[in-house]
């Protein structure tokens, strides 16, 4: 065991002398030794009684001045003053923190893969501990992360190296503006690190710390969270259910996308023969209706006594629909600013006019009306005996405006209930109508976007539009959703994008903006929501730079897979196609059951590599599961060891459902949610403390909680045998203090469609 010698001030005058000459500069303490090149910033630590590790090769060699050091203290001028760096070291933690006098692109970390001895431990969505040499982690994370962005591509801002009787990891206190890249470094993996100070940044350091752990993955996260709760940054679920009381019916709730939102459904047509009758007509209505109409439509209006076949009818309720859904959008869209009373009051009017324009061929009581969002399908969730779940309305809020009946009837059923909103995306007028959430006017779309560094401006999801600044498109917020509120009673609130860690600079003249000012607008917005409309507030992926303010989040569990991957997205004659947005009231992208190519089940869903980063720092914060792209039943060939992982990991499954997938798929939400529901009402406000691989194969793993619950996973085929418990193939068992331990096993069993 090396044993430092005690650092006297002889010692620090040499060191001095040293660091003058040969640009060196040693921090030690008792725990361990950093030795840093004061002009490339090139690194070593050597913990007590370990052998040294270089931990950054440096970058292109600088001048060094006005040199200052102390034992645990260091700070000079660099490169002929362009930047100001300090170092510190106190206790296991070293500081480095660099001001820049103009803007730039600097190189900071050059990581050698020798530096992650057994395995690096990386925050891609929830977490996952990539063994050295790899051979599938190194070809994916050079295909899709040769280069990435800290704040959007990482859930935390870190990464950790598995250092054997110890770990390191690296903390970037400021997450924005960073680039980093995996390269090949001989038979392993090299991470680099840059940062750009912009001229809009300049009066923000860029600070690293450097931790030294224990032997345990989650060394950095719990770190990280210390960090957090240090600086006053770490909202507790707790905290955010006295903002928000409605927050605490998320604990123990299931997630569920209701879909098929359009006014009518085919049980909603009493007389089939006057309903085709009256669409045929000279009304003013159905004739406005029918100029909407795709040609199968107006082929199936040719037959006098109306459809008898139940896809030809289910082929015109979808016509009908959509065409109403133009009339209404019409009514309010393509305006510089829209008026949020005619938005809010179309759907409700056009629902009246429809039922007076077709009396006699549809139902009377238009409060009854609807397929997926309706009245009758809040009575099935609430009969199948699910007392606690979040409702999101998949199409946006349009079913809400069409069906607040509908709305009120899951609230009423004790369930929170939420539309899909977005403001990331302002596009322009008459530009994809179908997407109502994104079209905030010709102002916003103008005068709200995104400004590039040459005055440009920057193009919104999927190339519509264009990206918004938050602080601007706010107020269209802070006037719709009361608007919407005056019409539906939502108790809850989904916003997109704004917890992706997706952020911008924006170089408007007058309102420019940094990333990190972007990052702090979307919370802001996101705490309006939960802290003054007391509306408990979702996002997706949740990512640790912008999710303040957020209560629950959608992509950290299962994150967005494959999104330039021609066979899932595009090759429709392939088994990985995901399937289109098609049809409304079930579209296959969401519902249509597939496998997963082997590539990404190893990289994603291999529970030997998977690691509670996330929830070691928020589980007690931020609720999160799926993303809706992959839920609980999407992925037929990783069904076991997602369901497993979720639960391991005490985070909410997520499901999609319609009219038709109801009575198959009720059984299986039903059957998780007796297991879920107890426990997560139980572990929801708690700290994840721990987690361990049991066996050396690394298939039965635990976590455990603050209270002492311990949750129990077993991956593998072999039953697991333990003092107080036999845990079965496939099998997770819950223990908990006093209790006695229930089990749950993965069904043996195909998810339906």
């Amino acid at each position: 065991m090396k044993n430092w010698p005690p650092i006297g001030a002889g010692v620090v005058l040499i060191m001095l002398s040293l660091s003058a000459r040969a640009a060196d500069v040693v921090l030690r303490n008792d725990a361990w030794r950093i030795t840093l090149d004061t002009a490339t910033l090139a690194l070593t630590a050597e913990p007590a009684g370990e052998s040294p590790v270089r931990l950054s090769t440096g970058g292109p060699a600088r001048s060094v001045d006005d040199l200052r050091a102390s034992p645990e203290q260091a700070s000079w001028r660099w490169g002929n003053g362009d930047y100001q760096v300090s170092a510190g070291l106190a206790g296991s933690d070293l500081t480095l923190a660099i001001k820049a006098r103009a803007a730039g692109i600097l190189p900071l970390l050059r990581q050698p893969a020798a530096a992650i001895g057994d395995g690096l431990i990386f925050p891609l969505a929830e977490g996952h501990y990539i063994p050295s040499g790899n051979k599938d982690w190194q070809g994916f994370l050079l295909d899709r992360y040769a280069q990435f962005d800290t704040s959007e591509d990482l859930s935390l801002p870190l990464w950790g190296l598995d250092r054997g009787r110890y770990s390191l990891t690296w903390i970037l206190q400021n997450p924005f503006n960073n680039r980093a890249r995996f390269t090949l470094d001989g038979a392993g993996l090299a991470l680099s690190l840059d940062h750009e100070f912009t001229t809009l940044n300049l009066d923000q350091p860029m600070t690293l710390l450097l931790h030294l752990g224990p032997a345990d993955p989650l060394a950095g996260s719990k770190r990280y969270r210390e960090l957090l709760v240090s600086e006053g940054r770490y909202e507790t679920l707790a905290r955010k259910i006295t903002q928000a009381p409605g927050a605490a019916k998320l604990i123990g709730a299931s997630h569920i996308y209701l879909w098929d939102g359009g006014l009518l459904s085919t049980k909603d047509i009493a007389d089939w023969e006057r309903f085709v009758a009256l669409l045929n007509g000279h009304g003013a209505l159905a004739s406005e209706l029918r100029h909407g109409f795709e040609k199968e439509a107006r082929s199936i209006l040719a037959q006098a006594k109306g459809p008898r076949d139940a896809y030809l009818r289910q082929a015109l309720i979808r016509n009908v629909n959509e065409a109403l859904a133009s009339v209404a959008r019409a009514r309010w869209q393509n305006e510089e600013t829209p008026d949020m009373r005619v938005l809010v009051e179309s759907y409700g009017e056009l629902r009246s006019q429809f039922a007076l324009a077709f009396a006699g061929a549809v139902t009377p009581d238009p409060t009854q009306w609807g397929g997926g969002t309706s009245v009758a399908t809040m009575t099935a969730l609430r009969n199948a005996g699910l007392p606690k779940l979040w409702i999101g309305l998949g199409e946006g809020w349009e079913p809400g405006l069409w069906h607040p009946e509908a709305v009120q009837a899951g609230v009423k059923a004790g369930y929170l209930v939420a539309p899909y909103d977005s403001y990331e995306t302002a596009l322009q007028a008459g530009d994809n109508p179908s997407w109502a959430t994104a079209h905030l006017g010709g102002r916003a779309n103008r005068d709200c976007a995104v400004v590039l560094k040459d005055g440009t401006l920057r193009a919104g999801f999927n190339q519509s539009g264009h990206y918004t600044s938050p602080d601007c498109v706010r107020p269209l917020m802070q006037a719709r959703v009361p608007a919407m509120l005056s019409k539906v009673p939502f108790n809850s609130w989904f916003i997109d994008s704004y917890a992706t860690g997706m952020v911008y600079d924006s170089y408007r003249p007058g309102a420019s903006i940094s990333q990190a000012q972007y990052a702090a607008g979307a919370e802001a917005s996101m705490h309006w929501i939960t802290d003054i409309l007391k509306l408990p507030a979702g996002s997706e992926d949740g990512k640790a730079s912008t999710n303040s303010g957020t209560v629950f989040a959608h992509g950290m569990q299962t994150p967005v897979i494959a999104w330039g991957d021609v066979d899932m997205r595009e090759n429709k004659a392939s088994p990985y196609y995901l399937g289109p947005w098609y049809p409304p009231e079930q579209p296959e992208i969401f519902f249509k059951e597939v496998p997963l190519k082997d590539a990404y089940s190893t990289v994603y869903f291999d529970p030997r590599m998977r690691l509670p980063l996330f929830q070691a720092v928020f589980h007690g914060s931020v609720i999160t599961t799926h993303h809706w792209e992959f839920d609980s039943l999407k992925l037929s060939n990783v069904r076991m060891e997602n369901e497993l992982a979720q639960l391991l990991y005490n985070v909410p499954p997520l499901y999609h459902l319609s009219v038709s997938s109801l009575s198959r798929r009720l059984p299986i939400i039903k059957r998780q949610d007796a297991f879920f529901r107890p426990l997560h009402e139980h572990l929801a406000t708690q700290k994840l403390v721990g987690f361990q691989w049991l066996t050396p194969d690394r298939l039965v793993q635990q976590t455990s909680f603050e209270d002492g619950t311990v949750l129990i996973a077993n991956f593998s085929t072999h039953a697991f045998q333990m003092e107080r418990s036999r845990i079965d193939p496939h099998s997770i068992v819950a223990l908990l203090p006093g209790k006695a331990p229930s089990a749950y096993q993965v069904a043996e069993m195909r998810y339906p469609r």
